[in-house]
């Protein structure tokens, strides 16, 4: 029989291996969050919701805010279905499959930065190698980055090349988690390929699905480094995301209080997503639950 003692250190020794990341996450992760949510209520040393106030009258904050919630209402789901369909068409056991999913991958290997100056030479107008396919097929130029009705989707382009075989990973690794036999059994009672994807695929994987869902709305609700390298928010603000309005605040006009207003709203729009994923995952939890 172990003595007190020993049992007692034994249960402490878990505790001490994570203390090291977690007092990390406290320094990197929960005070920087923790003060900027005190610095949005402080001005010139006193508390205040005066910034709230000065930044809810600005109309480029409501701007930056509709182009924020407009590019990832494209943007989200397009990813995570494109992922999904990658997903399934590498989910195979034919000869080189391999080598596509290593293709797949390979954008996730390069920064986001070296993707952006690619894609930025890409696009260009005048030298840029889609203009020169487009003229193949007889398709007059395009602006792209530098078109107020082309700009914003380009970075959507740009952000969904870079990030989609990341999600594809995560799902792939959901698919191979379903037993083979249960699409034995589904072949066997007649479903085709669309009844086996939407009735037994997506259901079996729902919680990767929801897990892609929500660290995909985290990255791109804060994505800005196309914004702060090419297009700068314009042309006339079609690209000034909220990300990147906080950015300027604080860097380029030194308004550290209204910039930390805006990754507040920023993390409350995270965090209403995200419960309400979580939410509707729960849901149906105990609809199928009670079902049975």
């Amino acid at each position: 029989m172990i003595p007190v003692a020993t049992r007692k250190k034994m249960n402490l020794f878990p505790y001490l291996l994570i203390f090291p990341a977690f007092v990390l996450i406290l320094l990197f992760k929960a005070y920087p969050i923790l003060s900027t949510l005190i610095e949005g209520f402080r001005n010139r040393g006193s508390w205040t919701f005066s910034v709230y106030q000065r930044v809810f009258v600005d109309p480029s904050f409501w701007n930056a805010l509709w182009i924020t919630i407009k590019i990832n209402l494209v943007m989200i789901p397009f990813q995570v279905f494109l992922a999904f369909f990658m997903a399934l068409l590498v989910n195979v056991m034919v000869r080189g499959v391999g080598v596509f999913r290593t293709i797949y991958y390979l954008p996730v290997t390069i920064s986001l930065t070296v993707a952006t100056i690619l894609w930025n030479m890409m696009f260009n107008p005048n030298s840029g190698i889609i203009n020169s396919l487009l003229g193949l097929v007889h398709i007059p130029p395009q602006g792209f980055l530098i078109s107020t009705s082309q700009a914003l989707w380009s970075i959507v382009v740009i952000a969904s090349w870079k990030g989609i075989g990341y999600w594809m990973m995560f799902l792939l690794a959901g698919l191979k988690n379903i037993d083979s036999a249960i699409y034995e059994s589904a072949r066997i009672d007649g479903a085709n390929w669309l009844v086996t994807v939407t009735r037994i695929t997506v259901p079996m994987i729902k919680k990767v699905v929801l897990f892609v869902l929500v660290a995909n709305t985290t990255a791109n609700v804060l994505l800005f480094v196309p914004m702060q390298m090419i297009t700068m928010g314009g042309p006339e603000g079609s690209t000034n995301v909220l990300m990147y309005e906080a950015y300027k605040s604080a860097f380029r006009f030194a308004d550290r209080p209204r910039s930390a207003v805006m990754v507040t709203v920023l993390l409350l729009i995270i965090v209403i997503v995200c419960v309400v994923q979580f939410r509707l995952l729960n849901e149906k939890d105990d609809r199928a639950l009670g079902g049975n």
